[in-house]
């Protein structure tokens, strides 16, 4: 049977500028992987909107890799917001993959990376837009069978009615050989039926029945094997626009609310040299000025200051900065800090958790005020003003509580609201900071040494958290938090049974969508289904002491004895020490597979220095590049936006030596005149930037265009010298107008003359509006050309902006020799 491709240019065409940011749905990015007329289709799939996905780690990983195998495809496809759910259902046009336009439901396989419970009602939706029965018993030989990994599945039961097989664990521990033979499997002839009952008998896949799981830990992580998981570049911004290089996987730290911190165990730290590969990898090809370096608790890796060092010594000129998250007071060193902003400055966070020092002892965690206030009044010194602080309420802190379901309580002169507002007085009265304050409400999660406690009531919760609010926003301090009832839709889909999937059908039979986003999220129906089974789910989460779990058949690596021992250490504020590689105490995941790994540096990390030629004395004189380009095809989708992150991106991966601004944030210096409103066509749309060597027009444009999503182009540029004293003209400061074409002439022009309406720039609004009340868009509408002044004054009619600045400026043909 032929499969199904979707385009959405030609099948939705003009339809795309009816709903929000359709460069979400158009693919097109530069270094797309998956290709057509593959032996095994698979497409990753993240239940979230386009910018959440494209910064998921995760979902990188598996994609680069996935497209590394012979024989296999891996397309991607992320969740469609309303109004583009709406109009598949409408045309009748399943959801794609935005590399190919594979039809979900022609795959052999669809993957979901899941890290947040409250995706789950996307992922149904996901599957109903993709023309996928929601339920697994329901779909037959021809349908994709449907996998589901990440760490939000260390529980998978109230997932297991939709959701064909789970990936338990790490997908670098096994899941790509998997594919590897279900791939050969294919090739041999075998059918839905053979692949999944292969599947169903692999030790870290679970799926209904299944008596036991194990957990995969990737041995090898330290290695970096893998390689950096660059591709694709989004085209549009996403919540986190920066390279992520994974520097340590697990945390020795032992957080007893921390479900990851168990669950990624052991701690494996990246060698020094595979972190250098991957960061390169990041910044050659795929652009990104800014790195993090992502771990649980970055501070804990072995050689961080050296780290850092290596980073700027190379990298610091070429405006690239490095980010370092997750960073423990106890591991906190400002001058590593002023090290990791010496390019852009970094906010100051502590994840304080719960004020109380006895409390901390509970949780296994120490953030001292004291402490704070030293790094803050240090901090100040150097130029920071305020931080940014992280709480929790209904953490199971109570002194002496003897059973595992005991829900926690504060003693009648402590509540944890007062001391979380006593904590910020004291801070900030000490260093006059101004604190940026997030609280959550504690969600218990499986796999924790908390997972059978009670959770604290959303009714109980929201009234601790607005007393916060309220007494802290009248002395300056600004306090955020989620609806408390989230969290406790988030602990009832985390450690539910085999019914949390009526809940999770009938909410999504009813419309919910997007459960994450507030403007999505319909909180009356939740609430209605949770009222509707409130006996239903109060006997659900009661885990009494002998009962078994609903997350009983997954074998995380940790013993059950671990987790009650370590429960009962929290109930007497005891601490724990930090994992090593010689603890005295065993919580069972260190064996002769799998252990605590280290960083090590074995030689020196050198870097080739760049061919670019310097020798140009940017005091007597500058250079600027002024290039036209075209605007066709999927990018006439891109806000302008887009455009200016996509073209300083393409700089860096084309070895472009652009000049910056100065200030806190330096930025290429970058001019796109008069942007395109999204739809319209371009052909010659005018850009200037200024470098600080020469740098041949010729060379620009096949430099870039190598690097370049589909649909942008550069159509010609040349190189000007500006010597020290002579006016930089701005590009703006010459427009006169436009030439435009309808879509539609051109057509009927069949290749020849195209009629072109000439449109000074003071009329350039009216004409779009007339176009737009006449056909409905500025869709199918081409601007031909962007026209300059006359410098003169001599004429009132435009001309080509090349030839207007050679007039202006000399051509730096005779300049330093091209790169």
């Amino acid at each position: 049977m032929e499969k199904r491709y979707v385009d959405p240019l030609h099948e939705l065409g003009q339809l795309l500028m009816e709903i929000e940011k359709p460069a979400r749905y158009t693919g097109g990015e530069y270094g797309s992987l998956a290709r057509r007329s593959a032996i095994l289709d698979t497409l990753i799939a993240f239940p979230d909107l386009y910018e959440i996905g494209m910064s998921n780690q995760a979902m990188r990983i598996i994609y680069n890799r996935i497209n590394r195998i012979k024989g296999i495809s891996c397309d991607r496809a992320f969740a469609p917001a309303p109004d583009f759910e709406k109009l598949l259902a409408e045309k009748n046009i399943p959801l794609y993959g935005l590399d190919t336009g594979i039809a979900f439901h022609d795959l052999d396989i669809l993957m979901f990376t899941f890290g947040y419970e409250l995706g789950i009602t996307e992922v149904l939706a996901m599957l109903q837009a993709g023309k996928i029965p929601v339920r697994s018993e329901d779909r037959d030989e021809q349908c994709p069978i449907v996998i589901m990994g990440g760490p939000s599945v260390s529980n998978p039961v109230p997932y297991s009615r939709f959701i064909d097989a789970f990936w338990i664990g790490e997908a670098e521990a096994g899941f790509f050989e998997l594919l590897t033979l279900l791939c050969d499997m294919k090739k041999a002839g075998e059918g839905r039926a053979a692949l999944l009952a292969k599947i169903a008998e692999h030790p870290n896949i679970w799926l209904r029945g299944k008596k036991k799981a194990f957990r995969a830990v990737d041995p090898h992580f330290g290695e970096g094997e893998g390689g950096a998981a660059v591709f694709p570049v989004p085209s549009i911004k996403t919540v986190q626009m920066h390279g992520a290089v994974e520097i340590m996987r697990g945390c020795p730290n032992g957080c007893r609310f921390c479900h990851a911190g168990y669950w990624y165990r052991p701690m494996r730290q990246k060698n020094a040299p595979a972190v250098f590969r991957e960061a390169e990898a990041f910044i050659r090809q795929g652009g990104y000025r800014e790195i993090s370096l992502s771990s649980l608790s970055t501070g804990d890796y072995r050689y961080i200051d050296y780290l850092v060092n290596t980073f700027n010594e190379r990298y610091q000129q070429e405006h690239v900065s490095f980010q370092l998250p997750s960073l423990r007071v106890s591991s906190f060193s400002l001058p590593l800090l002023e090290k990791v902003s010496l390019v852009r400055k970094s906010g100051l966070t502590f994840a304080v958790e719960t004020p109380e020092e006895a409390w901390q002892f509970s949780i296994n965690k120490q953030v001292l005020r004291d402490d704070v206030v030293s790094i803050l009044r240090e901090a100040k010194k150097h130029g920071w003003r305020g931080a940014k602080f992280y709480f929790m309420i209904g953490l199971p802190i109570a002194k002496g509580a003897k059973h595992l379901n005991e829900k926690p309580e504060e003693g009648p002169e402590q509540s944890e609201e007062a001391e979380i507002v006593n904590f910020i007085r004291y801070v900030a009265g000490k260093t006059g900071a101004h604190c940026n304050i997030n609280v959550g409400v504690f969600v218990p999660k499986p796999h924790t040494p908390y997972q059978r406690t009670v959770q604290m009531e959303h009714e109980k919760a929201g009234e601790k958290l607005f007393w916060i609010k309220d007494n802290l926003k009248k002395e300056g301090h600004k306090v955020s938090f989620q609806d408390p009832f989230i969290s406790g839709l988030e602990g009832i889909l985390s450690r539910g049974g085999e019914f949390t999937g009526v809940l999770i059908e009938a909410a999504f039979r009813r419309g919910c969508r997007l459960d994450a986003w507030s403007e999505y999220m319909k909180r009356d129906v939740w609430e209605k289904i949770v009222t509707e089974y409130r006996k239903e789910i109060k006997k659900m989460l009661d885990f009494e002491i002998a009962q078994e779990l609903p997350w009983a058949s997954i074998n995380s690596g940790i013993s059950p004895h671990y987790f009650n021992d370590e429960f009962k250490k929290s109930c007497n504020q005891e601490l724990t020490l930090t994992c090593t590689e010689n603890c005295t105490y065993n919580c069972g995941i260190c064996g002769k597979q799998r252990g605590i790994v280290y960083n090590s540096i074995h030689d020196k990390v050198i870097y080739n220095e760049k061919d670019t030629d310097t020798s140009a004395d940017a005091s007597n004189f500058s250079f600027r590049i002024l290039f036209s380009f075209s605007k066709t095809g999927k990018a006439v989708f891109l806000s302008h936006l887009s455009l200016v992150e996509i073209f300083n991106m393409a700089f860096l991966r084309a070895g472009i030596p652009v000049s910056f601004t100065r200030g806190f944030n330096p930025l290429p210096k970058l001019e796109i005149l008069a942007p395109l409103s999204l739809g319209i066509t371009g052909l010659n749309e005018m850009a200037l930037i200024e470098t600080g060597v020469f740098f041949n027009g010729n060379g620009f444009a096949a430099c870039m265009n190598k690097v370049l999503p589909e649909g942008l182009t550069i159509v010609h540029a040349e190189n000007h010298e500006v010597p020290a004293g002579i006016k930089k003209h701005s590009l703006s400061s010459f427009l006169w107008g436009f030439s435009y074409q309808e879509e539609e002439d051109a057509q009927a022009a069949g290749g020849t003359h195209v009629p072109l309406r000439i449109v000074p720039f003071n009329e350039e609004k009216k004409y779009r509006e007339n176009r737009t009340a006449l056909k409905g868009s500025v869709y199918g509408l081409i601007r031909s050309a962007v026209l300059a002044r006359d410098p003169s004054g001599k004429e009132d009619v435009g001309k080509p902006y090349f030839e207007v600045f050679r007039h202006l400026y000399k051509p730096a043909s005779e300049s330093p020799p091209a790169v």
